[in-house]
């Protein structure tokens, strides 16, 4: 199994570790709610080094990632990120994908469990474009720093002007004393930073984000309360709202395709399923009338008709009510809508909620 250069740290703190996309990784320090609550309110700190990170550089970068990504490369300002799609030429989606711009270099930022899959398909593709692709995953480490006292706590720990910084833009620049990559981009809803370093210099740069976030409430947290925060936030997650049989016009990510461009892998396949966008299911969200917790694959029913599927679900700490995201029929979609969840062979009732569930003020 994969360990994150912050391995022995989580253990030695008493993380409960598991296994995640075939990388050691901690689920949760104290509790996922104390965790989650932190990020809410204060401050939390994750290892998110199993998030694959491949370079793409060449002559041909930004045609070859305008050729593999629904969104618009060329149009990329230099230190600007984007959100994006990898898709099969059947517009499945193979993963979604953040891209950063460095000008003379690009990051693709992709999901653990892709990574393998993502770097094959950019290697299949690349025939023709003069392009060098490296995956420097397991020599760097990457953290996200997030919540409303993350900017005040970063900033403290590093030279980048985080005040200027737009939302998904990137810089270089030093933390604790460290050459950095550091973003405004994060995957829980509220404001925050995610830091690429080196890993020989992971270990210190953790515990100086640790001890400069002592006064601000910041705690580490693990995977349990990620989950948690992007489903406040109706963030999808790979493997449940998505997947290579559901296409972005239906998880609803169509801002993250630009069908303007002359042509991507799977770009015609999407703009047919743009074309009949009325018939396809709808990403939704549920909130249930009791504590019950719907879990993926959970149906949803008006009636007896079984109209949709559940893809996640959880108690919301933040809500305290028991949420979920799905896929429903387009007639059934309408907030306020009341559908039956059939969790383990018993109805609960539900209501379709408008996304996300959170927002930060």
């Amino acid at each position: 199994m994969l360990q994150t250069a912050l391995s022995n740290w989580h253990q030695g703190s008493g993380a409960r570790m598991v296994d995640f996309a075939g990388w050691s990784m901690p689920i949760q320090y104290s509790s996922i709610v104390e965790e989650h609550d932190a990020v809410r309110k204060g401050c939390g700190l994750f290892d998110i080094a199993h998030m694959g990170r491949i370079w793409v550089s060449g002559a041909d970068a930004v045609s070859f990632l305008d050729h593999v990504a629904t969104n618009h490369v060329a149009q990329m300002k230099p230190s600007q990120v984007r959100y994006s799609l990898v898709c099969n030429e059947s517009g499945g989606i193979l993963d979604d994908v953040l891209i950063y711009n460095f000008e003379t270099e690009f990051l693709v930022v992709v999901n653990a469990s892709n990574r393998e899959k993502i770097l094959s398909w950019f290697e299949k593709h690349k025939s023709g474009f003069d392009v060098s692709i490296d995956d420097r995953t397991q020599s760097t480490f990457m953290l996200a720093i997030q919540g409303p006292q993350a900017q005040t706590i970063l900033s403290s720990l590093t030279d980048v002007d985080l005040s200027a910084m737009k939302y998904y833009s990137v810089q270089r620049g030093g933390v604790n004393g460290v050459d950095a990559l550091v973003s405004r981009t994060g995957y829980t809803g509220e404001d925050g930073f995610e830091v690429i370093v080196e890993n020989d210099a992971a270990v210190d740069v953790w515990a100086a984000c640790v001890a400069a976030g002592e006064q601000h409430g910041l705690k580490p947290c693990g995977l349990g309360c990620r989950d948690t925060l992007r489903l406040e936030a109706a963030m999808p997650l790979y493997g449940h709202e998505m997947d290579e049989a559901v296409d972005p016009v239906t998880a609803g990510l169509t801002f993250g395709v630009k069908l303007k461009k002359s042509s991507f892998l799977g770009h015609e396949a999407i703009r047919e399923k743009a074309e009949a966008s009325d018939s396809l299911p709808k990403r939704i969200g549920v909130v249930l009338s009791g504590r019950r917790i719907a879990r993926e694959g959970a149906t949803l029913l008006v009636d007896s008709e079984e109209v949709g599927k559940v893809t996640s679900g959880t108690f919301s700490p933040t809500l305290q009510k028991s949420i979920a995201m799905g896929y429903i029929d387009q007639k059934y979609a309408s907030p306020g809508t009341m559908v039956d969840v059939d969790i383990r062979g018993k109805r609960e009732p539900g209501e379709i909620a408008a996304l996300p569930f959170y927002k930060r003020s």
